[in-house]
């Protein structure tokens, strides 16, 4: 990834047509971009006042950052932060849990999988919303992106909270159709999978609430289609997981409700790219060679980040003067630093 290929930073209400440009080609399933124009116009306008708000504690704000191709201006991709989530609209997932079941008389003893109903993730921080559009797709573009995010929580820890989590897209077919809603929440919520998805991105999600089972749902009672899809993503979106993974979250046991997509989490502050970045000063000038790195302005009112090659200089950081302009930072200023120290 070239240091002036792509600029990840706060996404701005400009934004606006790149972002409907994503959610034409992102498809079915992808929630956080199935969005009418005006609520997506809605969603960049509370990301740049998240970005410029200056509270020092963790709230409802939500940070969307574009992935901007610097050589045409075009909004390549996105991922997002939300500081908090469940508290409005709720966080219903389905947890999975064994239950051993056993009878000495006929001598059987065997396992059980459960779904129960919970609300466990309230009050985390999430980060989601990951996607590049498929010409973009290459050179590491997509886990630069995705840790930026991680860079972002470094910027200001305080602003989210202990607990980290991810969702990912399950298994949905490209016409739309999802085996573990076809299985499950169409007999619970009767409307197509299309409709509860966009319910589930347009409103305050009472309707999971009142329509969600209330009792547990053994998973051997399912048809198969719909058990070999539970906690599985999207193919979409293996890459994603496998990043997560590298990041130190692991799965939970706990699966959307919706198409029975798996549910990532990790402690804020044991992610790998969040535990490595630094706040260092700048020095700019050639680099021939260098770390693969991820280099960002430090306040989230200008948060702007690249990746490039970058060289230690005892406790500071050499960069490429494009570098320093796509940040806009100059000679001495603070930034945030990861290092690849395996590259």
């Amino acid at each position: 990834m070239s240091a002036l290929s792509y600029v990840m930073r706060a996404a701005t209400p400009a934004d606006l047509e790149g972002f409907r440009q994503l959610r034409e080609i992102a498809g079915a399933g992808f929630t956080s971009l199935m969005l009418d124009d005006a609520a997506l116009a809605a969603k960049l306008a509370l990301s740049a006042e998240s970005f410029a708000s200056t509270v020092a504690s963790v709230g409802g704000e939500r940070y969307f950052i574009s992935l901007e191709h610097l050589a045409t201006g075009a909004i390549a991709g996105c991922c997002g932060v939300k500081a908090t989530i469940g508290e409005l609209p709720p966080f219903f997932n389905f947890r999975m849990f064994t239950e051993a079941q056993s009878s000495a008389v006929v001598n059987r003893r065997f396992d059980m999988r459960v779904l129960m109903g919970v609300n466990d993730f309230t009050g985390c921080s999430e980060v989601g919303s990951l996607f590049v559009r498929p010409e973009h797709r290459a050179a590491g573009v997509g886990r630069a992106l995705a840790q930026t995010r991680y860079v972002l929580m470094a910027a200001a820890p305080a602003r989210f909270r202990d607990t980290v989590v991810s969702e990912l897209r399950g298994v949905v077919s490209p016409e739309g159709a999802s085996p573990f809603w076809e299985a499950i929440g169409r007999h619970f919520f009767r409307m197509d999978f299309a409709e509860a998805d966009k319910l589930s991105a347009t409103t305050d999600n009472q309707f999971i609430l009142d329509l969600m089972p209330q009792h547990p749902i053994y998973v051997d009672l399912l048809p198969a289609g719909a058990r070999d899809v539970i906690g599985m993503c999207h193919k979409d979106g293996e890459g994603a997981r496998r990043l997560l993974e590298w990041e130190g979250f692991s799965f939970s046991n706990v699966i959307d409700i919706f198409d029975g997509g798996p549910l990532m989490s990790a402690p804020r502050d044991a992610i790998r790219t969040k535990r490595e970045t630094r706040r260092t000063k700048v020095v700019v000038g050639d680099v021939q060679t260098g770390k693969r790195a991820l280099v960002a302005s430090p306040a989230l009112a200008t948060f702007r980040c690249v990746s490039t090659h970058a060289v230690r200089e005892g406790d500071k950081v050499r960069v490429e003067p494009a570098v320093a302009d796509a940040l806009r930072l100059g000679e001495g200023d603070d930034a945030l630093v990861w290092m690849d120290d395996a590259s």
